[in-house]
């Protein structure tokens, strides 16, 4: 897909790409994956990169048969998330995406967040930063029924947004994401962020390490 249309509307993921969370979500997955005694693998935990986290302890109980309630690990999970969020102080944006955000913003351009994760974790990160004010909607992964890959959270977004998709970018870390807006027929950005490496972004239709150089290649 070329970029043929101009952009009136920029669909954001969250972890990875405004706030570099990644770590801290794997440090809360891990302990809670050893708190249930299976080992999951560098290559199995790739594969829920992107997905919401029902989805991914959905998964992981069928991969290992295990007799637990996907909701009780979820909670688990996010409170070990919510440590690690409050106690770092180094926790940051991405960098080059405030000025990002402020620069589409200031020029009319609709935004829109779409994350996998929980509402509750999107508008802890939004008010930390102060981004609220920037975006004209926010969705949740975590509550829809299906998860990236599956479309339907871009499809909303390009709803919600009330721009047609031919006027939408979306931008995206994972591969999980990327397939999300392939299908959703929304041109999509894959940004290369190196706390996220272990994803391709091959199926983006352009890719980026830099979002200071993005601005001036699109906006």
């Amino acid at each position: 897909m070329k970029l043929l249309e101009p952009i009136h509307c920029v669909i954001f993921d969250m972890d990875g790409v405004i706030i570099d969370s990644e770590e801290i979500h794997k440090k809360a997955y891990y302990e809670t994956f050893n708190s249930i005694g299976v080992n999951v693998s560098d290559k199995l935990y790739k594969t829920l990169t992107g997905s919401s986290t029902i989805n991914a302890f959905q998964k992981l109980i069928h991969h290992f048969k295990l007799d637990l309630n996907p909701e009780d690990l979820v909670l688990d999970k996010r409170k070990r998330y919510v440590n690690f969020f409050e106690n770092d102080p180094t926790l940051h944006l991405v960098s080059g995406v405030e000025d990002l955000i402020k620069h589409l913003y200031n020029n009319q351009i609709t935004l829109v967040l779409a994350s996998s994760s929980a509402m509750i974790n999107i508008n802890r990160v939004f008010t930390r930063f102060n981004l609220h004010q920037y975006f004209k909607g926010k969705i949740s992964g975590a509550d829809l029924k299906e998860s990236k890959p599956n479309p339907e959270i871009f499809e909303k977004a390009a709803i919600l947004s009330e721009v047609p998709k031919k006027n939408c970018i979306v931008i995206e870390d994972s591969d999980n994401g990327i397939r999300a807006a392939n299908d959703a027929g929304i041109f999509v950005v894959g940004y290369q962020n190196p706390m996220t490496e272990d994803q391709t972004l091959e199926n983006a239709n352009l890719i980026t390490d830099s979002f200071s150089s993005l601005k001036s290649e699109l906006f």
